[in-house]
């Protein structure tokens, strides 16, 4: 102690350099840490960026910026997107409500209206129908009361129906014999199982995809119809299978494809027209009589019975 009062201020002055010796070795120990892990971040980066020039492709470099370059298709690839929404509009539902809220009176209104009016398009299209045919809502003709939660799947696949019917009666198919839809209510297990298709909507994150399945009676021409209305309509109707057979019990019937052949006359009797044709099966032409002129018979078309299986595409809010 007598040493320390005789040394007082060196004492001092060795303790203050012991606290700062202390202090510099934390201080060099904390920041050799930050270093250490600045080194480790700046190795892995370094991996990062070796791993990813050695892809195809790669990011690029000083001539090449592949990276703006994926940005850029990127904005091309949402401007496609914008575009092509216009090919995937919506289908009104039926009814159509401002609020989105649909009653069970209102869906029932709208139901009757709906089917009523497809009968009577039918009608003046000159389309034969199966015998009060409900259009696949043979489950919900009668009701007044619907299950919980389907009114508004209901009205939306009513307008799809809706929409489906004035296409096909627009192609001047001879007759509509069913349409095929996915069972979406508790009462669809009601109805006739033939109104249903054993499928279910599907959903990603772009879109909903719902099928129908519509088998008509009619000709080639009518099928083209169809198909060319499909394809240029803006709701997103994409055929996926065609299944075509002849109609059981149909008579032949003029064919609407393409221009005739016209046949040369040998022996022309004066008080026939100028020139006629026949039509056999597509495409197959049948050898003239002997000793008797006239045209060949080009095509002599059957009545088909046709299906056509359709998705339409709805997409989600957003996209």
């Amino acid at each position: 102690m007598a040493w320390i009062k005789r040394n007082l201020f060196f004492a001092i002055g060795a303790v203050i350099a012991v606290g700062l010796l202390a202090a510099a070795g934390v201080y060099d120990y904390n920041n050799w840490q930050r270093n250490k892990a600045a080194l480790d971040a700046l190795n892995q980066t370094y991996d990062t960026l070796r791993r990813l020039n050695s892809q195809h492709p790669s990011p690029g470099n000083d001539e090449i910026d592949n990276i703006q370059t994926a940005q850029g298709q990127e904005q091309e690839l949402r401007v496609w997107i914008q575009e092509a929404g216009q090919y995937f509009q919506p289908i009104p539902p039926v009814p159509d409500s401002t609020n989105g809220v649909i009653t069970d009176a209102q869906f029932a209104a709208a139901r009757d209206h709906t089917l009523s009016q497809l009968q009577i398009e039918a009608a003046n299209a000159s389309v034969t129908l199966p015998p009060q045919y409900s259009f696949s809502f043979e489950a919900e003709r009668t009701l007044v009361r619907f299950a919980p939660g389907s009114l508004n799947a209901l009205a939306q696949q009513l307008g799809e129906v809706k929409m489906l019917c004035e296409i096909f009666y627009a192609a001047r198919i001879n007759s509509l014999d069913g349409i095929r839809r996915v069972p979406i209510s508790a009462d669809d297990t009601g109805g006739s199982q033939s109104d249903y298709l054993n499928e279910t909507a599907m959903t990603n994150n772009l879109a909903v995809f719902t099928s129908y399945e519509v088998t008509f009676r009619g000709f080639s021409q009518n099928l083209a119809n169809v198909l060319s209305s499909l394809a240029s309509s803006p709701h997103g109707f994409i055929v996926t299978g065609i299944n075509v057979q002849p109609a059981s019990g149909a008579a032949a019937a003029p064919s609407l494809l393409g221009p005739q052949t016209m046949g040369r006359f040998d022996q022309q009797p004066p008080s026939a027209p100028p020139s006629y044709y026949t039509r056999r099966s597509p495409y197959v032409p049948s050898p003239a009589p002997a000793n008797r002129g006239g045209l060949q018979t080009v095509l002599n078309e059957q009545l088909l019975s046709i299906t056509v299986e359709i998705e339409i595409v709805k997409l989600l809010p957003g996209n």
